[in-house]
């Protein structure tokens, strides 16, 4: 692997950087030989915002239940995200059901292998596309998520911390440190992330333990302070995010419709209940009946 002169004139030792990941990788079921495409946007689709502890036990029984993109495809909408669980922003869930039924039917029950086409089905953005092409099938692939950028703000530019996202410029810094060749890029892009995740985190980075610590212009910068915009925090408590989850823990424990009695004992402020509610109905993740009842997606 070629070792590159960044940007910030930061020469890394890519090198170290794919070997410390080759030897030290976490053991997620994902990463596991003989995981197939399907496995990898699984996991990829279930991670976004959410914890590895939370996704692993999930995307366990998902692939049990569904090892193949039919096999979601044929389930209903209701028991997909009753399933679901608390990962979490469950139009996620709905989005990969209908990607499911798309890959089945024109991609004989596998998914594809490159960027234009795994954008072309529904609910696959930038990141994902990649992240498949790169996990999955050992692609040359940039992958930019909120690790990376932040490994590549500190080690190439010097930064405290990466500033705002912007598209272009993230998958342009990423882009100029792969090597050309498709597997020791999809090598070092996990690899990149892997750092960010493990060693070089927000509050607390463990560069005694960074393969790049001493190409680092973080640390030749004498590790200066994030200095950029404030960074907006996401609270949960009280929130909508919180009330919806409430409303489809009602749903997804129930084995038929709930009255309006029932969704109205998970939440007691009765204006945010009733928006939240409301937004539900719009999103396709819940369902009226016409006696008024709720009900699951397809569970009428």
């Amino acid at each position: 692997m070629n070792t590159p002169t960044t940007g910030a004139d930061t020469r890394l030792d890519l090198d170290a950087l794919a070997d410390w990941f080759t030897a030290t990788a976490r053991p997620l079921p994902w990463r596991a030989a003989g995981v197939t495409g399907w496995g990898v946007l699984v996991s990829e689709t279930m991670l976004q915002q959410t914890p590895v502890n939370r996704v692993q036990p999930i995307w366990d029984e998902w692939m049990r239940r569904w090892p193949r993109p039919s096999d979601l495809a044929a389930e209903s909408q209701g028991e997909v995200l009753r399933a679901w669980g608390k990962l979490g922003y469950p139009r996620r869930a709905l989005r990969l059901h209908e990607a499911a039924g798309r890959i089945a039917a024109e991609h004989d029950d596998v998914v594809p292998s490159d960027v234009d086409t795994l954008l072309a089905l529904p609910g696959i953005g930038a990141y994902t596309a990649r992240a498949v092409a790169a996990f999955a099938y050992g692609r040359r692939a940039p992958v930019v998520d909120t690790n990376v950028r932040r490994v590549v703000a500190r080690a190439v530019h010097g930064a405290g911390d990466a500033g705002p996202p912007s598209t272009n410029r993230d998958l342009a810094d990423v882009d100029a440190l792969l090597p050309a060749e498709d597997a020791p890029a999809a090598t070092l892009s996990a690899a990149l992330m892997e750092l960010g995740q493990v060693v070089c985190t927000v509050r607390s980075p463990s560069c005694e333990r960074c393969p790049i610590a001493a190409d680092c212009a973080w640390q030749h910068n004498g590790r200066p302070a994030y200095a950029g915009p404030p960074k907006k925090v996401q609270k949960f408590a009280g929130t909508d995010r919180q009330v919806r989850g409430r409303l489809l823990d009602v749903l997804r424990g129930a084995t038929g419709p709930v009255t309006r009695d029932q969704l109205d004992a998970a939440w007691n402020e009765a204006g945010q209940r009733d928006r939240c509610l409301d937004s539900l109905l719009v999103d396709g993740l819940v369902e009226q009946t016409d006696d008024g009842r709720f009900a699951l997606p397809g569970e009428r």
